[in-house]
């Protein structure tokens, strides 16, 4: 009888036990369906629906106070009043180039404003139309920094291309430029860029010195320093503090004489060897980055130790005498990168808009063509900076 009363007992305390132990699960349910449910009436926004901004955002800008930083009033610079286009020619012609290609460009309906569209100033550009806007930016900066220098894209032959600037050409390299591929193929243009330079140097006199760059940089001020005060070094890489990441591909400099080229290729040939070894799976994004810094670890794991400081230095790598330059100077990026915590340096010579800042990169350049100051227009870009701007 009593062994009768105790399972009745326990079978009248065991729903309240399930219940209790259930409990914490039901509650996070149900914040689940809640977090999840915006149609149901009560307006809770999920984060992806966040909209960018339509027009740019000012903030306070960095560095203020620390005198070897720009220092902005409004967007009027007060202490960087040395624009590239008054210094005095920097000596060896120098090139820049760079890897392009379109997907799925089609021409809009005439007459007809796309309901994508984003107005920049007086423009007006829609979704297939946005990548070549930056691509002409990026020719229309150097023309104003370096006016002598020419911009060289290489291209799918595929590719159409419009560009209506008077010293970019355009040089078709067959190979693989797919989305997933374009990094790698990237790799395989720059060398096979440099092997047609190494027999035309050879046939000739005269060369040009190269900068290879992302399209989505801004040169704002004059690069030819770069060969001239480190005649020895045959390329340039640019460094920043970042463990993962210590290199940026998005700059690499090679000295054009036969010796540079020569060393140069052997470089890319190791970068690519890499990138195809160890990093096919990061082919999309990082893998380019990733083997470059493996590269140079091979060789010299000593150079990520003076990494955490910016300041320039040279070392030997697979041969090649190797300029290493600071992000903060060389690919300053708001707000990524070296620097940009502590303001932006004043002799920063390259403003790198990757990620999501592509947009603030029109809207530089036109207030420069509102106001032909450099000097101030570094002052929108830093005040602006913070906030994700892409299409």
């Amino acid at each position: 009888m009593a062994i009768s009363r105790a399972r009745s007992r326990a079978a009248r305390l065991l729903p309240l036990l399930l219940l209790i132990l259930l409990a914490p699960l039901i509650y996070s349910v149900s914040r689940l369906r809640l977090s999840w449910a915006p149609e149901q009436g009560l307006n809770l926004s999920h984060p992806a629906a966040t909209k960018r901004p339509d027009g740019l955002v000012l903030g306070p800008a960095a560095g203020q106070g620390r005198p070897d930083r720009l220092q902005c009033q409004g967007l009027k610079a007060v202490n960087k009043i040395s624009l590239a286009s008054e210094r005095k020619d920097s000596g060896e012609p120098v090139s820049f180039v760079t890897v392009f290609t379109t997907y799925n460009s089609h021409p809009a309906g005439a007459g007809k404003v796309p309901s994508d569209a984003v107005t920049v100033g007086k423009h007006s550009y829609s979704k297939e139309e946005r990548s070549m806007a930056i691509l002409n930016t990026f020719v229309s900066f150097i023309q104003v920094s370096m006016p002598t220098s020419k911009v060289i894209i290489l291209t799918d032959p595929k590719s159409k291309l419009a560009i209506h600037q008077g010293r970019a050409t355009i040089l078709p390299i067959e190979g693989n430029y797919s989305r997933g591929n374009l990094m790698l193929q990237r790799i395989k243009s720059y060398i096979a860029f440099l092997e047609l330079k190494l027999v035309e140097v050879d046939q000739v006199n005269s060369f040009s010195n190269y900068i290879f760059t992302d399209s989505d940089m801004a040169v704002v001020d004059d690069l030819g320093h770069i060969f001239k005060r480190y005649p020895h070094c045959h390329l340039a890489l640019t460094f920043r503090n970042n463990k993962g990441q210590p290199l940026n591909s998005g700059f690499v400099a090679v000295r054009g004489t036969s010796d540079g080229i020569s060393k140069a290729i052997g470089f890319f040939r190791k970068v690519l060897e890499a990138y195809n070894v160890k990093y096919m799976k990061a082919s999309r994004m990082l893998g380019d980055q990733l083997a470059l810094a493996w590269v140079v670890k091979s060789y010299l794991p000593s150079a990520f130790g003076k990494i955490s400081r910016p300041e320039i230095f040279t070392e030997e790598v697979n041969g090649a005498s190797v300029l290493f330059l600071p992000c903060a100077v060389y690919n300053w990026t708001p707000p990524e990168g070296a620097g940009q915590f502590h303001g932006m340096p004043l002799d920063v010579k390259v403003v790198h808009f990757k990620g999501s800042r592509k947009r603030l990169m029109l809207e530089a350049w036109d207030f420069y063509n509102s106001t032909s100051q450099l000097s101030d227009m570094l002052c929108l870009i830093l005040k602006s900076g913070r906030t994700k701007y892409d299409f």
